[in-house]
């Protein structure tokens, strides 16, 4: 458990920037309009396939004794996956409504 407060007051600063960025995001998401809600979504696809890569490059320098990386690394393919896939279905299904229906 000290290893863990050490690490948050050595990084606090980084901790408060990633807080910050969360409240952004939120905001800048919440004001997007329906419009261009597709296009933003095929970016955010793209943008979580590059932090799978990220998560499996964490994961494969690792040290096999470094529990908590390990298991964080696997939460974040997981997680990123199953954003990807949602994402891309979603997006999908947001196209069909666009297509001709065939008669």
């Amino acid at each position: 458990m000290e290893h863990i407060l050490s690490f948050f007051q050595q990084h606090i600063e980084l901790i408060y920037i990633v807080i910050l960025s969360i409240f952004l995001g939120v905001e800048v998401i919440s004001r997007v309009p329906s419009v261009l809600h597709t296009p933003l979504m095929s970016g955010a696809n793209a943008i979580h396939g590059v932090v799978i890569i990220g998560a499996i490059i964490v994961m494969g320098q690792a040290e096999k004794d470094n529990y908590l990386a390990l298991v964080l690394g696997f939460l974040a393919v997981i997680l990123g996956t199953v954003n990807v896939v949602g994402g891309f279905v979603v997006t999908d299904r947001m196209l069909e409504m666009f297509k001709k229906k065939k008669k």
